[in-house]
């Protein structure tokens, strides 16, 4: 295959890791009602209901947080290894690695006979997942046009979400087996998540590496014949593909003769005289996941049954409500397909974090008002109700994504799996601390929660405007120059990125001129930062 085929084939192949992900995060909700569960794992007690079977009661919040949220470490533990073996081995090798991982994690909790037994096995599954977070977002960016590159990533979370939905609908079908207190109800689901798994794993060896790592690894006659594959719709003459190709190839020299540090310790603390400034790099990928969850999207993801249920809506609705919740949460990711281009990041996540903040106050805002006016149970819980649709809307379009496109696009090629790890580590310090705090907090403090998460949503508006730059329809090869400079505020990012784009055009003409040679281009970097502005 090549051009737009190819490129399809690539997305539908990662999208299949992704919905796995997906899948993964949200089949535990389903599996923490179950009442063999429940009982399995010491959470609770179970009651019968007639008008809905065994019902279970969760007496031990923690622990139901503890496995959960001990998923989230496992992530944060694969995560560094996979970095490090992106960058040494491949995209395509690790992955398969981590698919294989995964699989035997899944094995053993669709297998767990009490706790211990669970938590080890959402450890391993973890740890495999975390692996999978790390490189398949910075495969499909590697492959990817600029132009594109973000609605190519969006695409794959359409998918996340579906993933989520699936395991929603299919745990609420699951619970009219039987009277509701069976096995089948939670081992099912959690084998499921095999069937994207194996598909994933058996579509891989078809698969192109990404080009950007075979000429990292030296394997330049392999890069540009993918890349001639990947840009032949509309470049019959390969033009484009060659210009791309030898961007890559000059900034691999760049990188190398500029990139003292290639451990996660180096990449971390910096080494001295080094001008790609990945420490601030790192740091804006880490809070940017963490930041995502507690922009609220881990306690609606989770606990919407039970926000629908102090609504005032019965348990069966309640149930509805959030499978009906999930859909519009997947279809808002299409809407993330067509704006993250074409409006930026930057400008998502702003939007995101207005229409989120005011969704949450709201949400929480009527809440309050149900619980304190039980007679306008109708009006005040359809409000409170309609306001997490909205939410969950917003988020799906914006803050779903963005955070996931950013370390893909932000980190040099030398690292650029091992700075997709930091992210992912980001991200599991965010949803491992929040799946373990949520139950407490919705215990302790009830509809204040929400508000909680609302006031972080506009305190990431100026974090954003100040400290994290754009990187929407720039190749990755340019970023290098947008973070070459000691200034981590945008405006003097983007000032120094303009004055090396010009230099960089200025260079390139003498040397298609014939004159300056080959030590032009990594000059760039060792001059930036005596002219940066201050």
């Amino acid at each position: 295959m090549s051009g737009r085929n190819l490129l399809w084939a690539i997305n539908f192949v990662a999208g299949l890791a992704i919905f796995f992900f997906g899948y993964d995060q949200g089949m535990m909700g389903g599996v923490n009602t179950s009442p063999h569960y429940v009982t399995t794992m010491g959470l609770g007690t179970i009651a019968y209901d007639p008008s809905q079977g065994y019902v279970a009661t969760v007496t031990n919040p923690t622990r139901q947080g503890g496995i959960v949220s001990i998923y989230y470490f496992g992530c944060l533990i694969g995560a560094l290894p996979a970095g490090w073996l992106g960058d040494k081995i491949g995209r395509l090798k690790t992955l398969l690695f981590g698919a294989l991982w995964v699989c035997f994690g899944a094995a053993l909790q669709c297998s767990a006979q009490n706790v211990a037994w669970m938590c080890c096995a959402r450890v391993i599954n973890g740890i495999g997942t975390g692996f999978l977070n790390v490189i398949v977002p910075v495969w499909s960016a590697e492959v990817a046009s600029h132009k594109s590159r973000g609605a190519f990533i969006a695409m794959e979370f359409t998918l996340n979400i579906a993933g989520v939905v699936v395991a929603y609908w299919l745990e609420f079908g699951l619970g009219f087996v039987g009277d509701g207190n069976t096995e089948v109800r939670w081992r099912f689901p959690i084998a499921f998540q095999l069937v994207p798994l194996l598909l994933f794993v058996v579509c891989l060896p078809w698969m192109p590496e990404s080009p950007r790592w075979l000429v990292k690894a030296g394997r330049n006659d392999e890069a540009r014949e993918i890349l001639g594959r990947l840009r032949s719709e509309g470049d019959p003459d390969g033009v484009v593909a060659l210009a791309e190709y030898e961007d890559i190839v000059a900034i691999v020299k760049l990188e190398k003769e500029h990139a003292t540090r290639n451990s996660y310790w180096r990449m971390f603390w910096g080494t001295k005289g080094e001008t790609l400034n990945v420490p601030r790099r790192i740091q804006l990928s880490v809070w940017l996941q963490i930041v995502q969850e507690w922009v609220g999207i881990a306690a609606i993801t989770v606990y919407a049954p039970t926000i629908f249920a102090e609504a005032g809506y019965n348990a069966r609705k309640s149930q509805w409500l959030s499978g009906l919740n999930d859909i519009t949460y997947m279809l808002s990711t299409l809407l993330a397909v067509w704006t993250i281009d074409k409006w930026g990041r930057r400008v998502g996540l702003w939007w995101g974090a207005v229409g989120q903040g005011i969704a949450l106050f709201l949400a929480g805002a009527f809440g309050r008002l149900l619980k304190d006016n039980p007679d306008m149970k109708v009006q005040y819980g359809a409000a409170s109700a309609t306001f997490i649709f909205v939410y969950t809307f917003v988020f799906g379009a914006t803050w779903l994504t963005i955070p996931w496109v950013y370390p893909t696009e932000t980190f040099p090629l030398e690292v650029r799996a091992k700075g997709m790890a930091w992210g992912v580590v980001g991200w599991s310090i965010g949803n491992g601390w929040l799946t373990l705090l949520n139950p407490v907090m919705f215990s302790a403090i009830g509809e204040n929660t929400l508000h909680i998460f609302a006031a972080v949503n506009f305190l990431s508006i100026p974090l954003v405007w100040a400290f994290y730059p754009e990187t929407a329809n720039r190749t990755l090869e340019e970023i290098d120059l947008l973070f070459a400079t000691k200034s981590p505020f945008v405006w003097d990012m983007e000032r120094n990125f303009a004055r090396l784009k010009a230099e960089h055009a200025e260079l390139s003409h003498v040397t298609n001129a014939g004159v300056g040679g080959e030590k032009a281009k990594p000059d760039m970097l060792e001059v930036e930062d005596s002219k940066a502005p201050a």
